[in-house]
């Protein structure tokens, strides 16, 4: 294989990426200069992970010039609790919040099958969006999104912060000035270790539909169902309101590698996994769970997850001349063992060095960063992180995996049609 391998155009490759990722400045993540108007948010769904964004909005509220005025939630008590932290004026329907003139932008917080139709409900109110991952529940709902988005003037930021850390376009930069010759695979995971059961939060037994919760709001577009508190507070685990492992951990990674590589549409999907240690679990989704996704041409990108082991792989993007890693602080890029050993005499040794590349972010994996990208983007027209059409491509692969899952079938995807075909 060393004989396939030129050290010449690896090195030449590093050289004008290098000149290309010098590109990205610090100013995306600068504070807004001489921006006096204010932005005024609206946040709709205050559970867990709207908690951490409204506390990291409100450490953002004097510098950033952003304030949350109103606050949305089905059950009261975390409404209450929404509305004393920010000072939000509360509604108890999202669409009252939506009708406030002097909003400029939501928060979309909610379980999975609800983003949609309040997206569309927001876009309709003339909101810019800040979307929690995925963007939505099917793939349909995608395709109607990304069409709705383009034919309005606003701008809809998906929720997948891990974009905030450049780290992902400055590797593409690399790659698409060949500086690991073809790429045929990538391979990353997100994995937990539950002690007992996965998921399976807290149940407040205070709740109670028709007194402090309004359950068929909460229901909605999903299949009507009589109360169920596990439902409502553990409901990544059902199908009806998540994708599970996919939607809720994989989004997060596949959208790295999608940027990383400059992917689109992947041709074939294929899904595997269990619950194989929390055999009592109730839940619907699988505990352990992984993905083998094949790109036109390639790569093949591998998804590896379970809720019962930790234990990290290398998050790497394989090519033919080189391997790109991605680390804490950035990534680093390795010549193959051909180009080290094949090509380099042993008193050139040291300058074999200059193929090791690092590189060290300046970025982060950070909700304050996504923010702040959102507003440079309503303020000035700034790229954002994740737009809409990012999120259609990380939502159809996550979810090819869910249907892949579920009917136990190796999906292919029609690019002209843009729909799933079993095979």
């Amino acid at each position: 294989m060393a004989s396939h391998i030129n050290r010449r155009r690896f090195i030449q490759g590093l050289t004008t990426a290098t000149s290309l990722a010098a590109g990205w400045t610090a100013r995306s993540y600068a504070a807004i200069p001489g921006a006096n108007e204010r932005l005024r948010l609206g946040v709709i769904g205050c559970g867990g992970m709207a908690n951490h964004h409204m506390d990291e909005l409100l450490t953002m509220k004097a510098a950033d010039k952003v304030e949350i005025v109103a606050v949305c939630d089905v059950f009261r008590k975390r409404l209450d609790s929404a509305a004393q932290k920010t000072g939000g004026k509360p509604f108890a329907n999202y669409q009252e919040l939506l009708l406030q003139k002097d909003l400029d932008y939501v928060l979309i917080a909610t379980p999975e099958h609800w983003h949609y139709r309040m997206a569309l409900d927001a876009l309709g109110a003339g909101k810019h969006i800040y979307l929690e991952k995925p963007m939505t529940h099917t793939i349909e709902q995608a395709q109607d999104l990304v069409r709705q988005v383009r034919r309005s003037n606003l701008k809809l930021q998906v929720g997948v912060q891990g974009m905030s850390d450049e780290s992902y376009e400055i590797a593409n930069r690399y790659i698409q000035a060949g500086a690991l010759g073809k790429v045929v695979m990538a391979q990353i995971d997100y994995s937990r270790n539950y002690k007992e059961d996965f998921w399976a939060y807290d149940i407040e037994t205070d709740a109670q539909p028709r007194v402090n919760l309004d359950w068929e709001a909460w229901l909605g577009p999903a299949p009507k169902r009589p109360w169920d508190p596990r439902r409502f507070f553990q409901w990544r685990r059902y199908w009806d309101y998540s994708g599970g492992i996919a939607t809720d951990l994989f989004i997060h990674r596949v959208t790295r590698i999608i940027k990383a590589v400059g992917l689109t549409f992947p041709e074939r999907v294929v899904a595997t996994g269990g619950t194989w240690n929390f055999t009592e679990s109730v839940a619907e989704i699988p505990e352990t769970f992984n993905m083998l996704c094949d790109y036109p041409g390639g790569p093949t990108v591998v998804l590896v997850s379970s809720m019962a082991n930790d234990t990290s792989i290398d998050h790497v993007i394989r090519g033919h001349n080189a391997t790109l890693q991605f680390t804490q602080d950035g990534f680093v890029i390795t010549p193959q063992q051909g180009i080290r050993d094949d090509l380099v005499k042993p008193e050139e040794r040291k300058a074999q060095e200059v193929c090791t590349l690092v590189y060290k972010k300046t970025g982060a994996e950070d909700v304050k960063l996504h923010h702040r990208n959102l507003h440079e983007a309503i303020r000035k027209g700034e790229p954002l992180r994740c737009d809409v059409q990012l999120g259609y491509y990380g939502t159809v692969v996550t979810l090819m995996g869910v249907e892949s899952f579920r009917q136990q079938a190796y999906l292919r995807w029609d690019p002209q049609k843009e729909k799933l075909i079993k095979t």
